[in-house]
């Protein structure tokens, strides 16, 4: 195996695929990158067994091989080398030779035919979307997926087709995110699938360019995506996600509107002598006039008053502020909808018209 190539070319396909690999690896050679020079082309693959990223550069000239060497000192290498610079590749016997200009590197490598295989099964489904559309969707709710939770199929998202619908669901059991949108090809079918955290959060990071198109595979156990020369797969969350539509089913106060921007800077400024453990504020409302107060165990207090749109009983419910903010953070209106359930379990965050994005955040005992 040889070959040369740029240094920027490398690079960021390499830094792509170190991000998916463990530090920490029960198997030694998971730790490393696969390269595989065919026909013109370098594939390098990487995979901690639950997620694989796959990344095709084409390279002229250059002579086949199959070889792994060390992700992370290979990255290392490229992200040191001087910008432009031309990267030579060579395999000799059970080392991988880099030079650049006056640099040389001789790195240890593992033979190919040890690297793990990526069990996927047959990729029934599919559908198109744009990288931009997909990501905003992700940005909407990832934020409220729980993290290492025992009820493992809260630790990622819930992702629903029907037909030409959308709907993106993340829920950590306090707080739920709901998020849908128009395919622009129907499906033809109707599918729910739960992607894992942490593919979740690869696969965000991964799609930069709002203008790429995206061909999503997908069967019950694993999924596939196609961004531009990059191949991303993951296993899926085998589990059933919980219901959530009775939440819905119940009565309301009627909505209180409130300037969005407004109502983030008071929260902040008032989060700040919440206890720092439950980040717990209460909320005051009453015709025209919203009050957002908290205390904490050193006795401070923080208390702000804003003006609302509210025609409705007074109330008075305690949140968790850190959850109130990202999800007001998120709207894209000037104007926040706070619609309160009458039993008080639990509080919508809508935009002042649409409802293509909502958020619910259970209150909190103060």
């Amino acid at each position: 195996m040889k070959f040369i190539i740029n240094r920027e070319v490398l690079l960021t396909p390499l830094q792509q695929i170190v991000s998916v690999i463990e530090k920490r690896q029960t198997l030694p050679i998971l730790a490393n990158v696969l390269m595989v020079v065919h026909e013109g082309q370098l594939v390098l693959t990487g995979t901690d067994l639950e997620i694989q990223i796959i990344a095709k550069i084409a390279i002229e000239p250059a002579t086949p091989g199959t070889i792994t060497v060390p992700a992370r000192k290979l990255l290392d290498i490229c992200r040191l080398l001087p910008k432009g610079a031309e990267i030579k590749c060579e395999l000799q016997g059970d080392k991988v030779k880099i030079s650049s200009h006056r640099s040389r590197f001789s790195l240890s490598a593992l033979p190919a035919d040890n690297y793990p295989e990526f069990a996927e099964s047959a990729l029934e489904n599919h559908f198109f979307i744009n990288a931009g559309q997909f990501k905003k969707a992700l940005d909407k709710t990832l934020f409220c997926m729980a993290n290492q939770d025992v009820r493992y199929y809260l630790n990622g998202l819930l992702l629903n087709i029907s037909n030409s619908k959308l709907k993106l669901v993340a829920s950590d059991g306090h707080r739920l995110a709901i998020y849908e949108d128009q395919l622009p090809q129907a499906t033809g079918f109707e599918a729910r699938i739960i992607l894992p955290r942490k593919g979740v959060l690869e696969l965000n990071r991964l799609l930069d360019d709002p203008e790429t198109d995206l061909k999503v595979e997908f069967s019950s156990n694993n999924i596939r995506i196609f961004i531009k020369d990059l191949v991303f797969s993951a296993k899926l969350v085998d589990a059933k996600y919980p219901d959530f539509s009775k939440v819905f089913q119940q009565e309301f106060f009627n909505p209180l509107y409130i300037d969005k921007q407004l109502f983030r800077e008071a929260l902040t400024r008032v989060a700040i002598l919440s206890n720092e453990k439950f980040r717990g504020i209460t909320l005051d409302v009453s015709s025209e006039r919203l009050s957002i107060s908290t205390h904490n165990p050193e006795q401070d207090e923080a208390e702000e008053e804003l003006a609302i749109d509210y025609q409705g009983e007074p109330l008075t419910i305690s949140f968790n502020a850190q959850y109130l903010l990202e999800a007001v953070a998120n709207l894209d209106s000037e104007v926040a909808a706070l619609i309160i359930a009458s039993n008080a379990s639990s509080c919508f965050v809508n935009e002042q018209n649409e409802r293509t994005y909502q958020f619910i955040v259970m209150p909190m005992r103060l």
